[in-house]
């Protein structure tokens, strides 16, 4: 991504969470990392590009990374999937929002956030026009 800024990489957490995980006195941890929301194990089979690697926790190739679009300049589309190229295509088209990854692994239920970034060619802009959709028509 040409525009990203504002980089977050979570690895170390990450680390720490499943080193927590492994101790064999496991010290209650706040919350469980392998309690996966289903629509978020849904999201991961359905819309999710592979993760090229292993899960950490149950050794599955099935680990899917979703990225996940949040700004005020997104409107409707805020909270949203994307794809890779779709972010690129975003990048010019809107002045910031953020991209927060998440891999989820819909075997074991591991799910973490992974990094946080910034997109965008710095330009303000109001949100798009709230178009209607099938949510909008049917409820």
């Amino acid at each position: 991504m040409q525009t990203e800024r504002h980089r977050i990489d979570y690895a170390l957490q990450r680390r720490a969470t499943l080193e927590a995980m492994r101790r064999p006195d496991r010290v209650m941890m706040e919350a469980d990392p392998c309690d996966a929301d289903p629509r978020l194990i849904s999201s991961a089979l359905h819309h999710g590009t592979p993760a090229g690697r292993e899960c950490p926790v149950c050794a599955s190739d099935r680990m899917a990374v979703l990225r996940y679009v949040f700004g005020d300049q997104l409107g409707q589309y805020s909270g949203r999937i994307r794809q890779p190229a779709e972010l690129e295509e975003m990048e010019h088209q809107f002045g910031e929002f953020t991209v927060r990854v998440v891999e989820v692994c819909p075997d074991c239920g591991w799910n973490f956030m992974i990094a946080s970034y910034v997109l965008g060619d710095g330009r303000k802009r109001r949100a798009p026009r709230h178009k209607q959709t099938v949510e909008d028509i049917y409820g």
